[in-house]
């Protein structure tokens, strides 16, 4: 029990500190231009597409598991969370190489685009240790709290996931070529 408790609290510690550097350093990249390199414009497109993958593999994870089948559900979510590394990894590298598209839209249009923009960089954020936490309760094999957790977890990814469509679709007729 004891030995649990010592492994729950690195795993905490390190989310922690993981769900702290992960938004600082895109922060901080994201205000970095990589000189004389061409801008990776072709990337949007893409990370979108990871993002709605994101979105299909996180409902067959839970379909997975209401359906009892725990491996598949495993490997469901850790692909959802491998995909969401690669977004990550291409979404700072068009941005370091592009400036950002501002958005064109007008009226009730623009405002629905920075409702769903600010709320999905405000959710991006907040899941990050959510999704570290839900996964440590998994592989802890603490399978009540997983549980638990994954029921707030779940809704919120599928949110980042979705909106994350949603942004470029919106923003998607503004970029220049």
């Amino acid at each position: 029990m004891e030995d649990q408790l010592k492994r729950e609290k690195r795993f905490n510690s390190l989310i922690t500190v993981v769900s702290i550097a992960i938004p600082v350093v895109v922060a901080i990249l994201f205000g970095i231009k990589i000189p004389g390199v061409a801008p990776l414009s072709m990337l949007p497109p893409i990370y979108a597409t990871i993002n709605g993958l994101t979105a299909v593999v996180l409902v067959l994870a839970v379909l997975a598991i209401k359906n009892g089948q725990r491996k598949r559900h495993q490997n469901l979510m850790t692909t959802a969370i491998v995909f969401s590394l690669l977004f990550l990894v291409m979404y700072v590298a068009y941005h370091m190489t592009s400036d950002s598209t501002p958005y064109g839209g007008e009226g009730v249009m623009r405002v629905l685009y920075f409702f769903i923009l600010i709320t999905h960089i405000v959710l991006s954020i907040a899941i990050i240790p959510l999704v570290l936490k839900t996964y440590a309760k998994a592989y802890l094999k603490q399978f009540e709290a997983h549980k638990r957790l994954a029921k707030i977890t779940f809704p919120i990814w599928l949110y980042v996931a979705v909106t994350g469509v949603v942004v470029y679709l919106m923003i998607a007729p503004y970029y220049v070529s």
